[in-house]
């Protein structure tokens, strides 16, 4: 019978700068390299928020940072909110954000197996994230969450709707159809 090596926060943190993995209750789990679709879609949701956030200055967006989210649980969300007042300024310099962010993208890919990205979204919600977007972009769907073990809220890029935080970023909101489709 194998026996699967746990894995610590410092062996995690030990890894090179930008190894493709993240650390999942002591699991080290292979990130497959993102393809242009889905590298075109979070540069350009980050992009809108870095615009709207240059005029309401409320926080911090990112992508592809790690955030622990548990002692031994690294997450790296496609796209990530920080309000202002949990972000600190020595953050920046290091490699593992030391909390959850208040708002995670996810953008499926092929490689993401269904119940996988719900463990991850369980495991925002569980230390702190408000939100979750996991969007699908081969579907034009985004699917928010915002409690753990319930049903998200599905919005569609052919039905017109919209991405929003209008608990984190009131006032800004994102067509789906200028990205997911």
């Amino acid at each position: 019978m194998a026996t699967k090596t746990a894995w610590t926060l410092a062996d995690y943190m030990a890894l090179p700068e930008g190894a493709p993995y993240e650390l999942s209750e002591g699991e080290l789990v292979v990130c497959a390299a993102p393809t242009f679709r889905h590298n075109e879609i979070r540069d350009l949701i980050n992009a809108s928020l870095r615009a709207w956030l240059r005029d309401h200055p409320m926080g911090v967006v990112t992508s592809e940072s790690d955030f622990q989210l548990g002692p031994d649980t690294v997450r790296r969300p496609d796209v990530a909110f920080i309000r202002a007042e949990r972000f600190q300024t020595e953050y920046e310099s290091l490699n593992v954000q030391p909390m959850a962010p208040d708002l995670a993208v996810e953008i499926i890919s092929s490689s993401d197996r269904p119940g996988a990205m719900q463990g991850k979204v369980n495991q925002y919600l569980a230390a702190g994230t408000v939100r979750v977007w996991v969007l699908y972009p081969e579907y034009g769907e985004a699917h928010l969450f915002t409690k753990p073990g319930i049903q998200p809220e599905v919005r569609s890029a052919d039905r017109g709707e919209y991405m929003d935080a209008p608990e984190l970023l009131p006032g800004w909101t994102m067509l789906l159809g200028s990205f997911l489709h």
